[in-house]
């Protein structure tokens, strides 16, 4: 079996490669399209993960000052035996946790370093998130029932044409995506091709028009809904997302290495998931939210919008996680308990009432086996309450 998948790959290499030619596609974009194919292979997605930079189009978000102060330590965490057994069963590469703000645990595994600058894929999500919760308290966008159109006319006339602001942002636009990664002809593995040969997110976006079912009328997670709240950014501000970002989130945060974000041809972020950072920096965004969006006395984003944005809102089938505003909430949480999280085992895991954050970065090629997720989540409550 595994032979025939391999020789089904290398077929479908030479089927792109026959296409890329055909097409006059450029040498480096036939590159980028051959590193997307084995980005996620068994012998190279731990370095994959560390240099996306080399398989796709970027753009670095600058950090405030030249030297930043790196978090203080606290008490060192004692890791125990089941954690480490996580770390070595899920192919975890970082494990940071803070508690008090305090870092009491950072670790790297398979070959990493704390300087890696690693992908953080559906991460990026409750990046933008905060940036959003910003605009809309200095209304720079004027409400969550804004029509999605008023600030993206592109979409007038696409399967988005009728959504608001909050239908995208609660993952419940009901517009039709293929999200399985697995599939090669799956909508998500056409955007990552989008990706690598340099076309542009928001015509591809723009160019869907079926959808499941009505906008608002319940949940389902597609990861293009993402994309349509950072045009809406764009359009409300008349500004690039890497730019707004450095100056409202990464660089008051004081981040320790310059994150940046992939991008299409157009420079447009590829916000869904393209944000790479070192797992520290993300331990620092996750105690700015668990201060209720205060960092060093100063308020990045309100801590109403923090509240608001991590409740569970969207309207999620019964045995699902619940989902808020780009953020994930655990069955059995207690106030104050949620978490961004990404594919192949990417988390920022936030328990304000402990005031503990867990940062993590992975490579987890069986992150989608049933009970994954959920001894993730077991993990980092344990985490949690043995620093009670």
């Amino acid at each position: 079996m595994r032979s025939i998948r391999k020789w089904i790959l290398r077929g479908l290499i030479g089927l792109i490669l026959i296409a890329a030619l055909i097409g006059g596609v450029k040498r480096d974009e036939i590159g980028r399209l051959l590193a997307v194919n084995s980005l996620f292979s068994e012998e190279k997605i731990v370095s994959n993960f560390s240099h996306m930079d080399k398989a796709f189009l970027t753009t670095t978000l600058a950090r405030a000052v030249d030297d930043p102060a790196p978090l203080t330590a606290g008490e060192p965490m004692l890791l125990r035996p089941d954690v480490a057994k996580w770390i070595a069963d899920r192919s975890v590469t970082a494990l940071a946790v803070l508690k008090d703000g305090k870092l009491v645990f950072d670790d790297y595994y398979l070959g990493t370093s704390p300087d890696d600058l690693r992908i953080n894929w559906s991460v990026s999500k409750s990046y933008l998130s905060i940036l959003f919760g910003i605009l809309l308290n200095d209304g720079t966008i004027g409400s969550l029932d804004d029509p999605v159109t008023k600030y993206a006319p592109l979409l007038i006339g696409s399967a988005y044409d009728g959504a608001t602001i909050r239908n995208v942002l609660q993952m419940s636009s009901g517009v039709t995506f293929d999200e399985d990664y697995l599939k090669f002809s799956s909508d998500i593995n056409k955007m990552g091709r989008v990706l690598a040969l340099g076309r542009s997110m928001d015509h591809f976006t723009a160019d869907l028009t079926e959808r499941d079912h009505p906008a608002g009328e319940r949940w389902q997670y597609v990861s293009i809904d993402t994309h349509v709240v950072g045009m809406v950014i764009r359009g409300a501000t008349g500004r690039d997302l890497a730019e707004l970002m450095t100056e409202k989130v990464i660089g008051p945060l004081g981040f320790e290495a310059d994150p940046y974000f992939l991008t299409d041809g157009y420079g447009v972020e590829f916000v869904l998931g393209g944000l790479n950072t070192t797992t520290r920096d993300n331990a620092r965004f996750g105690q700015m939210v668990a201060d209720g969006g205060m960092w060093e006395g100063q308020q990045i984003v309100p801590e109403d919008w923090i509240t608001e944005s991590t409740r569970p809102s969207a309207k999620t089938a019964e045995g699902e996680f619940s989902y808020g505003y780009q953020w994930w909430i655990p069955d059995g949480a207690q106030d104050g308990q949620f978490m961004a999280r990404g594919i192949y085992g990417q988390y920022i895991y936030i328990d304000r009432g402990r005031n503990v954050v867990i940062a993590t970065h992975a490579a987890d090629r069986r992150f989608r086996e049933d009970g994954v997720t959920d001894q993730n989540t077991a993990i980092f409550r344990a985490i949690a309450e043995s620093l009670d």
